[in-house]
C-alpha cells in the first residue's frame, strides 16, 4: 500500500489542475464566506442599535485586520515551507515549521491582547473612533482582544491544513464558528438585549470554539504534527517563516493602516458616513472572499508543483484561477450593483446612511472585478518563495496605490472621493498585476528540465 506521503504526492502532481484547485478552493471559499457572513451579521444586528454602534464595528474591522496580518504571516509562511517539505516527503521538517509557527502565534497573540487591553481607549481613538463611537468601540474591542490568541492560532492551523490539502476540515473549523457567531448575535443582541457587548462576546466565543475544532482536525488529519518538542531551536527557521509570510503581513497590516487613515479621513462627514462605509466594506469583503478563497485553493497547488518542477501545472492553475474567479466575482458584482438599495437597507434604515452607502457600493462593484487579476498572482509569487515580488504586489493595493489615491480623492472630491478611493485603487492594481502575470507566463518554462 502507498504511504500517506506517496498518496499525497500523487494527488498533488497528477490530479487535473482545475479539479484540484476547485476541490481545495471551494471549501476555503465557503469558510471565508461564512466568516464574512458572520462579520456582516455583527453589522446587521448592531445596526439595529443605531449608527454609532454600527460604525464601531467598522472601527474594529481594522483591529481584526491587524490580528489577521500576523496570523496570515505565520500561517502562510509555515504552510508554504511545510508544503515544500512534504513535496520532499520529510514530515519532521514540516512538523518543525508548523509547531514553531503555532507557538509563535500564541506568544504574539497574547502580547497584542495584553497591550491592546491596557491601552484600549487610545487604541480605539487611533483607529478612528469619534467621541460618540468610542464607548461602543471599547466594548466590542474588549472581546476582540480577549479572543486574539485564539484567532491567531486558528488562522495558522487553517492555513496549514489548507497547504496540506485538507481544505475541507479547515472549512468546517472556521465555518462552524461562523454559524455559531450568527446564532450568538441573535440571542445576545436581539433576545437578551446585551447590545454591542453581546455582539463582541459572541465573536469571542465563536473564535475559541473554532480554535478547538481546528486543533482536533489538525491532530487527526494532518501529516505534520504540533508539539513543543518540534519547536525549532534554529534562528533560521523563524526568519524563514517570517520572510515567506511577509507578503501576507504587508497585505493585511498596511490594509489596517490604510483603513485607520480612511476612518479618520471620513470623520469630518460624521458617524453616518463611517457607518455607511463600514457596511460597504463588509459587503465588498464578502465578494472579495471568492477571489481570496480560490487564490488560497491555488496556493498549495502552485507551491507543491513548483517545488516538484512541474511548472506547466502552475501556469495552467494560474489561468484557471483567474478565469474561475472572474466569473464568480463578476456575477456577484453585477448582483450587488443592481440590488444595491435593498442590500444596504438590510443593514441600515437611516436615509442618510443609505444614500452614501448605495453610491459607494456601486463604485465598489466595479473595482472588485479586478481582484481575480491581482490576488492569484500575488499568492503565486508568495507560494514559490519569490517574496520580494510578492511583497511589492501586496503593498500595491494596501498602500502604495491606495493611500495616495485616497488622499488625493478625499481632498479634491470630498465625500465622493471617499466613495471612489478603494475601487479606483483596485482598478490600478489590477492593471499593474496583469504585467506580472504576463511576465511569469513568458519567463517560466513548462518543466524543470527546460
Amino acid at each position: 500500500m502507498k504511504s500517506n506521503a506517496d498518496a499525497y504526492y500523487e494527488k498533488m502532481t497528477t490530479t487535473p489542475v482545475s479539479k484540484l484547485i476547485v476541490s481545495l478552493g471551494i471549501p476555503t471559499t465557503v469558510s471565508m464566506l461564512i466568516t464574512s457572513i458572520y462579520n456582516m451579521a455583527d453589522t446587521y444586528f448592531v445596526g439595529t442599535l443605531g449608527e454609532s454602534p454600527q460604525a464601531a464595528t467598522g472601527i474594529l474591522f481594522t483591529l481584526q485586520a491587524i490580528i489577521q496580518a500576523v496570523s496570515f504571516m505565520l500561517g502562510n509562511g509555515s504552510g508554504a515551507m511545510a508544503s515544500k517539505a512534504l513535496a520532499a516527503k520529510d514530515r519532521d521538517v514540516a512538523s518543525e515549521y508548523v509547531s514553531t509557527s503555532f507557538f509563535m502565534g500564541i506568544s504574539i497573540g497574547l502580547v497584542i491582547s495584553v497591550l491592546g487591553l491596557i491601552f484600549l481607549e487610545p487604541f480605539m481613538r487611533l483607529l478612528g473612533s469619534t467621541e460618540t463611537i468610542l464607548p461602543y468601540a471599547k466594548q466590542y474591542g474588549f472581546w476582540v482582544l480577549v479572543a486574539c490568541p485564539f484567532m491567531v492560532c486558528s488562522i495558522v492551523l487553517n492555513n496549514n491544513l489548507r497547504f496540506e490539502g485538507s481544505a475541507f476540515y479547515a472549512m468546517i473549523g472556521l465555518g462552524f464558528g461562523g454559524m455559531l457567531n450568527i446564532a450568538g448575535d441573535y440571542l445576545l443582541v436581539s433576545v437578551y438585549n446585551m447590545g454591542i457587548w453581546g455582539a463582541g462576546l459572541s465573536t469571542a466565543v465563536s473564535q475559541m470554539i473554532s480554535f478547538g475544532l481546528l486543533v482536533i482536525f489538525y491532530y487527526k488529519k494532518a501529516q505534520g504534527k504540533i508539539g513543543i518538542k518540534y519547536i525549532s531551536k534554529k534562528t533560521e527557521t523563524y526568519f524563514t517563516i517570517l520572510r515567506v509570510g511577509f507578503p501576507s503581513l504587508i497585505r493585511q497590516s498596511v490594509t489596517s493602516i490604510s483603513n485607520g487613515l480612511f476612518n479618520n479621513l471620513t470623520k469630518p462627514f460624521g458617524d453616518v458616513a463611517i457607518a455607511a462605509m463600514s457596511i460597504v466594506n463588509r459587503i465588498s469583503a464578502f465578494i472579495m472572499c471568492v477571489g481570496l478563497g480560490m487564490g488560497q485553493g491555488y496556493q498549495p497547488v502552485s507551491s507543491f508543483n513548483y517545488a516538484c518542477g512541474k511548472y506547466d501545472r502552475v501556469k495552467k492553475g494560474l489561468i484557471f484561477t483567474m478565469c474561475f474567479g472572474l466569473c464568480l466575482i463578476g456575477g456577484l458584482g453585477v448582483i450587488c450593483f443592481i440590488f444595491a438599495d435593498p442590500l444596504i437597507s438590510l443593514f441600515q434604515k437611516n436615509v442618510e446612511v443609505r444614500e452614501i452607502a448605495i453610491v459607494a457600493l456601486r463604485f465598489a462593484t466595479v473595482g472588485v472585478i479586478f481582484h481575480p487579476f491581482s490576488l492569484p498572482i500575488n499568492m503565486l509569487y508568495q507560494s514559490i518563495l519569490e517574496t520580494k515580488t510578492a511583497s511589492f504586489l501586496s503593498l500595491l493595493r494596501s498602500g502604495l496605490i491606495f493611500i495616495p489615491v485616497m488622499l488625493i480623492a478625499r481632498f479634491t472630491l470630498g465625500l465622493t472621493g471617499i466613495q471612489i478611493a478603494q475601487p479606483l485603487s483596485d482598478i490600478l492594481v489590477g492593471l499593474v498585476s496583469i504585467l506580472y502575470i504576463v511576465r511569469f507566463m513568458k519567463n517560466t518554462p513548462d518543466s524543470a528540465e527546460e
